[in-house]
């Protein structure tokens, strides 16, 4: 019988070893920072090598450090680039979306609890098994409506001419699949990530306003920030752009976007910059949204396997020591476009990229930047933390292994 309690007690210590290893990768124990605590210098200095590295096309980097500018960097290959120089911004368009959003909540004209249809006219979510009237402002915000599609919107060749905001709404061109935007479960049952909710977002801001997107996000959010380079033009007309390039640094062609408000924002580092500092300090920036509105869009609202991820427009990457969320958004498109923004409220650092010619450069720099600020990983990558749990799991199943052993042979 005793060799059947070594074998049941290797097993269940073994278990509880791959539990801890799991639970370590997700805090964090086995992945190293890119510097130490504090050292902004050092940790410029890695992420400047890994942009030389890997960057197959063009790359800014701009890190804030107490709130101010504190370095900025960038990567060409080909092109000349600078602070000005405009990006695709991807998925981090939402973030700004929403920001417009929340002014139209603020000036009353939005309440995010009402149903989303009460201020839709031109448009409404087709029929189906659940009550459309129960999806509101908040969940569209925060992707909890019950919406499905998991748009990933298709882009639009330069001759191709754009549909209007109705005909997206009806037949959406998606990046893979065919896609329609409904609702697929109970509206705030679940988190599910959906660009056709800011399709929707985006009518009902151009409803409630009485503005077109484009003018509305002028007259909100741009030019209150000073954010004078970001446009939804099609780039190929515009001076000193980001060329497009794909995965292995070939030029490619330079796309429309049909969803504005989800994916179509074009920036730069320097305005990205203007926008970070006026969520750090609304009151020496010009925001129009106050602090408290601030605070509120990173208030957690979506949830993945009960870990905070999504608050009102705003990614929910890590928790701070002062009980709050390092937050941002980032983005990725076609053919090799990628954006990421983090932010820590604790201490008022931030870290600002975007790329073209890699598909997952600045958001794996974000997640080191996230590492590194709070010892955190976040879900992004979350692939890269749970592979950190392999070899100390390995590890330590082999002393388990060992010790048991040894018990065994101990007791004959």
């Amino acid at each position: 019988m005793f060799h059947v309690k070594v074998i049941t007690s290797a097993f269940l210590i073994l278990l509880f070893w791959c539990g801890i290893s799991l639970y370590g990768a997700l805090s964090g124990w086995w992945l190293k920072p890119l510097a130490a605590p504090g050292d902004t210098a050092a940790f410029l200095d890695t992420s400047k090598s890994l942009l030389h590295e890997h960057s197959k096309g063009n790359a800014a980097l701009i890190l804030l450090e107490k709130g101010t500018v504190f370095a900025e960097h960038f990567a060409a290959s080909k092109d000349s680039i600078n602070r000005d120089t405009l990006f695709p911004a991807a998925s981090m368009s939402k973030w700004l979306s929403a920001y417009a959003v929340m002014k139209l909540v603020d000036q009353g004209k939005i309440d995010l609890d009402n149903p989303a249809s009460r201020y839709l006219s031109r448009w409404q979510l087709p029929p189906g098994d659940f009550d459309n009237d129960k999806v509101t402002v908040r969940q569209l915000l925060s992707h909890t409506a019950g919406l499905t599609d998991g748009l990933g919107f298709g882009d639009y060749e330069r001759h191709e001419i754009i549909p209007s905001l109705e005909e997206s709404l009806r037949h959406p061109r998606a990046s893979s699949g065919d896609k329609t935007i409904k609702l697929g479960r109970a509206p705030g049952s679940e988190w599910d990530y959906s660009g056709g909710g800011y399709l929707i977002l985006q009518l009902i801001a151009e409803e409630v306003s009485g503005l077109g997107f484009h003018t509305l996000m002028q007259q909100s959010v741009f030019d209150p920030l000073g954010m004078s380079r970001s446009t939804y033009d099609y780039l190929g007309k515009i001076p000193n752009i980001s060329s497009s390039y794909d995965a292995m640094g070939n030029p490619a062609p330079i796309y429309q976007y049909a969803a504005s408000a989800a994916t179509g924002l074009s920036t730069s580092a320097a305005d990205m910059a203007r926008f970070v500092q006026s969520q750090l300090n609304n009151n020496g920036n010009g925001s129009p949204l106050s602090q408290t509105t601030l605070a509120s869009m990173r208030m957690p609202h979506g949830q993945m396997f009960g870990i905070d991820i999504w608050g009102l427009g705003t990614i929910l990457y890590a928790p701070t020591e002062n009980g709050d969320f390092i937050y941002g958004h980032d983005g990725a498109n076609d053919p090799a476009i990628n954006s990421s923004v983090r932010i820590n409220p604790d201490n008022g650092d931030a870290i600002i990229v975007l790329v073209t010619g890699h598909k997952t450069l600045a958001t794996m720099l974000g997640f080191e930047w996230t590492l590194w600020q709070s010892g955190y990983p976040d879900f992004l990558l979350m692939d890269r933390a749970i592979t950190s749990a392999y070899i100390p799991m390995a590890i330590g199943a082999l002393v388990i292994l060992l010790l048991s052993l040894l018990a065994y042979k101990g007791r004959k």
